[in-house]
């Protein structure tokens, strides 16, 4: 950008990790991180308030959250072979109340998680 009105746009640590970053100078959020391991993670939200919205992994799955920062939960998840699980709950109680599958058989699943 033009002096003085430079910002971060990435930032890369000595683990591997790379941040990507949007936004005005003063007003950068992050966006993405890059892994080591080829994971990729998505962010929204302004600054300060980023919150964690999907995951994908090098194998091809797809994790996708909702929800306010520190109360994200798993709402999909979807897997290279083309099946797709949708889950309800809180964070960490998320289940899986219907899955899915490429041939294009659904099923539904009730119950609490672990019962």
């Amino acid at each position: 950008g033009e002096q003085g009105a430079e910002r971060v746009v990435r930032v890369v640590l000595a683990a591997g990790v790379v941040q990507c970053y949007e936004g005005e100078q003063g007003a950068e959020r992050l966006v993405r991180e890059e892994l080591a391991s080829g994971e990729v993670q998505h962010y929204e939200g302004g600054r300060g308030a980023e919150r964690f919205v999907r995951r994908e992994f090098a194998d091809g799955e797809v994790q996708h959250y909702e929800g306010e920062r520190g109360a994200v939960r798993l709402v999909r998840l979807e897997l290279a072979d083309g099946k797709v699980q949708h889950f309800e709950g809180e964070k960490g109680v998320e289940r899986v109340v219907r899955a899915e599958f490429p041939g294009g058989n659904v099923q539904h699943y009730e119950g609490e998680k672990g019962a």
